[in-house]
């Protein structure tokens, strides 16, 4: 197998394996298509509907099929490069093994959810010097483009500070982290890792120096037994309360029949039958129907993290449920003027002008489609990266990552510990 795909490297297409059918896997593969840039050859995927899908979507030949990572890393090296959209404490299997292979490697945020597995993949990734791009998308935006020139050039002088935002939403909470996969730490990853390392990560880039210390502060304050009203029952459908909380599961997901954007996401995490029956059997069966005060998360809903750099330099990180569901806010405080951005434009004041300049960054106001056309870049640099042999064509690698990452857990250590915690220089 590995001769004939030797023979087509970089011909016309990189071709490339999916490990972890699910939603985000989907979302990849299918811009690795459709831009022709891509060939899908193989996937890895241990439930039948999405595996069978998958295969049938794509194309796939049946003895390209395989219902576990394990039996697609034993076949050998299929293809150019592996997509790996396992949940977030499997991730370190596939990517060492697929690594070892030779495979160029596309993993989905978070590299790993303890330091250990990330310092191994990072390991994995080095030692067969292979190409590495975790989906920190934020740094593929044209928004971001923009924004780190501006930074980069001097405009507002020397940077001080820095305040940044992530409205999470208050139905996303509910969606994702208190019914959903990523509602507890210890079948998935710590909340500041799953859903905000992106963000991080895209403080890291922008502000591009060391953090030297760091505190962090946060909890479940809502979205716990204690806040339960009285006459709250265990699920949606039974709760006579359900049609006026915030948190009803059937306002948010029969409100998705009908809309295309909707149908793919939030509502195929819930159920891949999109119809009102096939809604309310999810609901009445499954974890996204259940009550949001008798759950078993404890991700957290606000978590806040202070920073302190190298220089000085300071930094506020903000991460709240109690928001609409928006674009990241950012302000960025400099000696000679100050900056802010709401994910689609920019505000610039020259504080040696007095002068205020309106930036259209080229974001868009839609969320959903930010965040889509922010993936396809990433999709689409990480296969040129991998047709030319050119791993400088990805805005970050393996130790970028993990170093970002090491930020994250040393703020949930400062959580749990409620210290100051000094990073290694």
């Amino acid at each position: 197998m590995m001769e004939s795909v030797e023979s087509e490297i970089f011909v016309s297409q990189v071709s490339l394996v999916v490990v972890g059918a699910g939603l985000r896997g989907q979302a990849y593969a299918r811009r690795a298509v459709a831009t022709g840039s891509g060939r899908l050859v193989a996937v890895a995927e241990p439930d039948n509907g999405r595996r069978e899908r998958f295969a049938t979507e794509f194309g796939l030949a049946d003895d390209m099929v395989f219902r576990d990572w394990r039996d697609l890393a034993a076949a050998g090296r299929l293809a150019d490069g592996a997509i790996i959209a396992t949940p977030d404490r499997e991730h370190s299997g596939p990517a060492i093994a697929l690594a070892d292979l030779g495979y160029h490697l596309m993993v989905e945020k978070p590299l790993a959810p303890t330091e250990e597995e990330a310092v191994r993949i990072t390991e994995a990734v080095e030692r067969n010097n292979v190409i590495f791009a975790l989906c920190h998308v934020l740094r593929y935006t044209e928004y971001t483009r923009v924004l780190k020139a501006i930074l980069d050039s001097g405009r507002i002088g020397t940077l001080v500070s820095v305040q940044h935002l992530e409205p999470v939403g208050w139905w996303h909470q509910a969606h994702s982290f208190v019914r959903g996969e990523w509602n507890n730490s210890r079948t998935s990853s710590p909340m500041l890792l799953a859903k905000a390392c992106h963000d991080i990560d895209w403080l890291m880039y922008l502000i591009d120096r060391p953090v030297a210390r760091l505190s962090s502060f946060g909890q479940v304050s809502h979205f716990r037994p204690e806040s339960r009203p009285a006459a709250a029952t265990d699920r949606c459908l039974d709760c006579p309360l359900e049609p006026t909380c915030p948190y009803s599961a059937p306002r948010l997901y029969l409100g998705c029949l009908g809309d295309p954007e909707q149908e793919f996401w939030p509502l195929s995490a819930v159920t891949a039958e999109h119809t009102e029956a096939g809604v309310l059997t999810a609901l009445r069966d499954g974890p996204y129907g259940r009550c949001v005060y008798a759950s078993d998360n404890d991700a957290v809903d606000h978590q806040v993290v202070t920073m302190s750099f190298v220089d000085g330099l300071s930094c506020t990180f903000t991460m709240t449920a109690f928001t609409p569901f928006e674009l990241r806010k950012t302000r960025f405080f400099g000696t000679h003027g100050y900056l802010e951005g709401d994910g689609t434009r920019l505000r610039l004041v020259d504080f040696r002008t007095g002068k205020e300049e309106e930036i259209n960054a080229g974001g868009t106001d839609s969320l959903e489609a930010g965040h889509a056309d922010a993936d396809d870049n990433l999709v689409d640099t990480f296969i040129a990266a991998v047709a030319a042999g050119n791993p400088g064509l990805l805005k970050s690698d393996a130790a970028t990552s993990l170093a970002s990452h090491q930020i994250v857990w040393a703020a949930e250590r400062a959580r749990h510990t409620s210290t100051v915690v000094k990073l290694a220089p």
